[in-house]
């Protein structure tokens, strides 16, 4: 079991619970969208929140932030769009007629899922909409973007004369069991993904490969060719809904409500690592240097070995759980149902990892000339040692 790291800073701003995180491009600041209808803006610098946008009429389910503006949805039925310099409000966009509960901002497109059970897109600038998605049964939970230009070849971009003049994509996940692609022009249906038994809670796109990764209440992950349509695999080993999705180099991370993070080489379909010890549902994960950041409903946020499933940390003191995780400069950002964002040092274990990952690109490298030394290494097994601050913390042994 891992140390218990402490919090660098907490910041206790909010007056409810935080249910996003956003991390700008530049990664020089954060916002956070929360129950009590506002959002703020921090500085990754100095932790310091340096806006407070006030104005919608009800939680804040949402938030996604650029350089420059910042976007969050709400209850109220509505989206807002900020100046992150001034705080002021630029844009309202109105037209769902209930819970605006996913933004997600691409070139100049905003586009949004509600649970009026359509998706909306709108000029990011002229604050007008400018198309509407509907033919879902039941409310939309999530967006993933593309252009076909990604994915195309030139030929088969021919045959779908029709959609030339734009070639985006939006795809929206549903409670009504399905994922639909829709050409972002017209608002046509393009594909409609069938196979899902429960609600579709995470998409993750992997566009060059021609791959959507969907995550649902059934159980099960979800891969489906995106041109065909075609399903191409199942992933069943959850025992509980498939609540977050992570792609990295070809392995697919899956947080679960069954406690679990499970590993899969997206290749063979090949479960090959499971992250253990949390206590309550896995709400969210990211990966960074080697390293699997989890944030679970038992109000923990952990880090594991990616690759050998030992945990190496545990960060404690939120109290309820955890939604949104960000990381920067090697310091990790936790926001939780508690209204406290914290700060957490993991300088550490990001230096021990990358040693870690650097010995063994060595030994895979001798391996190549004397067989065996990679596959010994890979089999060490983690263990417990004391460091010298007198806390325990596990890694793998080197």
């Amino acid at each position: 079991m891992g140390n218990s790291g402490s919090a660098v800073k907490v910041c206790t701003d909010h007056q409810g619970g935080i249910n996003w995180l956003s991390l700008s491009p530049d990664g020089q600041r954060l916002l956070t969208g929360s129950e009590d209808g506002t959002a703020r803006l921090w500085s990754t610098a100095d932790s310091q929140c340096h806006g407070h946008f006030q104005g919608h009429e009800s939680y804040i389910t949402f938030c996604h932030l650029e350089n420059e503006a910042a976007f969050t949805c709400s209850a109220d039925h509505t989206i807002r769009k900020w100046d992150v310099v001034t705080g002021q409000c630029l844009a309202i966009y109105r037209g769902h007629t209930s819970i605006v509960n996913r933004i997600l901002v691409a070139k100049d497109y905003l586009f949004s899922g509600s649970y009026d059970r359509t998706a909306r897109c709108w000029s990011v600038d002229k604050e007008k909409q400018i198309q509407e998605f509907r033919g879902h049964r039941n409310c939309v939970l999530t967006l993933a973007h593309y252009s076909s230009r990604d994915v195309l070849e030139e030929e088969e971009e021919e045959e779908e004369e029709e959609e030339k003049v734009s070639r985006d994509l939006l795809v929206t996940g549903s409670t009504d069991c399905t994922v639909k692609v829709w050409w972002v022009s017209s608002g046509r249906c393009y594909q409609t993904l069938l196979g899902h038994t429960g609600a579709v809670l995470c998409l993750i796109l992997d566009a060059p490969n021609r791959e959507l990764f969907s995550g649902s209440t059934d159980y099960t992950i979800r891969t489906w060719n995106i041109v065909t349509g075609e399903q191409l695999k199942v992933f069943k080993e959850h025992q509980g809904s498939v609540i977050c999705l992570e792609l990295v180099n070809r392995h697919l991370y899956s947080g679960s409500a069954d406690r679990t993070v499970k590993c899969w080489f997206v290749d063979t379909g090949e479960r090959i690592q499971t992250y253990k010890a949390h206590k309550h549902s896995v709400s969210t994960l990211k990966y960074h240097a080697g390293i699997l950041f989890t944030g679970s409903g038992d109000a923990c946020a952990r880090a594991f070995n990616s690759r050998s499933g030992v945990l190496q940390k545990i960060f404690r003191g939120h109290k309820f759980i955890i939604n949104c995780i960000q990381i920067h400069n090697e310091l990790l950002y936790t926001a939780s149902h508690d209204g406290t964002l914290r700060v957490w040092d993991i300088r550490g274990i990001c230096k021990r990892s990358k040693r870690r990952l650097k010995k063994e690109r060595s030994v895979q490298g001798r391996s190549s000339q004397k067989g065996s030394l990679a596959r010994l290494f890979n089999n060490k097994v983690g263990c417990m040692i004391q460091q010298e601050n007198g806390e325990h913390e596990a890694v793998e042994l080197m």
